[in-house]
């Protein structure tokens, strides 16, 4: 399985209100990249687009999903959305593999964020974590639903990255079809049906 090429955030956008709408400024004219199925790599059965953009303030992701039957019933925060379905973004912006951010959103726009650090044990998973300044907006379409997610740079780092800096991170998606199995897919894929898998993460690079 190839791994995900290095995502080059080259442009800086003017941000404003989110609008989920990948037809409207800024993200009109931004390239898009894929989703691949977890495992193999393969494309799902129902394709996800994600494009990226950053100003000086926060980083913004924009997922858009084709999905026959968006569905999700869970409204609170921090509410287990992952049981239905989700897009999700995995943030490590130290890049040593330690620890990492996971910032989650279903089709009702209820968020689940949390960190996730390396334990004796394995990983341990912290819910009560608070992403400050989280924005999180959902439009459904025509052919499914969007999700736009904006992340202040001072909410999981120290600073706005500098110029040619790296970050580690995934984009994922969970689809649960009426009736179908479950379809796990990943911009970086890991290999195995999950996506706490943080060597695989791809890479981001602020230029």
């Amino acid at each position: 399985m190839a791994d995900a090429p290095p995502l080059l955030l080259s442009r800086r956008l003017e941000f404003a209100e989110l609008t989920a709408n990948a037809d409207r400024a800024p993200w009109k004219g931004v390239d898009s990249t894929a989703l691949r199925e977890v495992t193999t790599g393969a494309g799902p059965e129902q394709a996800t687009s994600v494009r990226t953009g950053y100003d000086s303030a926060e980083l913004r992701v924009l997922f858009c999903a084709i999905d026959s039957e968006p569905w999700a019933t869970l409204k609170e925060r921090d509410a287990p959305i992952y049981t239905e379905e989700t897009v999700e973004i995995f943030l490590d912006p130290a890049g040593d593999l330690n620890a990492y951010f996971e910032i989650e959103v279903n089709p009702l726009n209820a968020v689940l964020d949390l960190v996730v650090r390396r334990s004796r044990g394995g990983w341990t998973k912290d819910i009560r974590w608070r992403c400050d300044g989280l924005q999180t907006f959902v439009r459904r379409t025509a052919e499914g639903w969007n999700a736009e997610i904006a992340i202040p740079f001072g909410a999981v780092h120290e600073r706005a990255p500098a110029p040619h800096e790296k970050w580690r991170v995934n984009f994922c998606r969970i689809d649960r079809p009426p009736g179908k199995p479950r379809e796990l897919s990943a911009w970086s894929p890991t290999g195995l049906p999950q996506f706490h898998v943080p060597s695989c993460f791809g890479t981001i690079e602020f230029i």
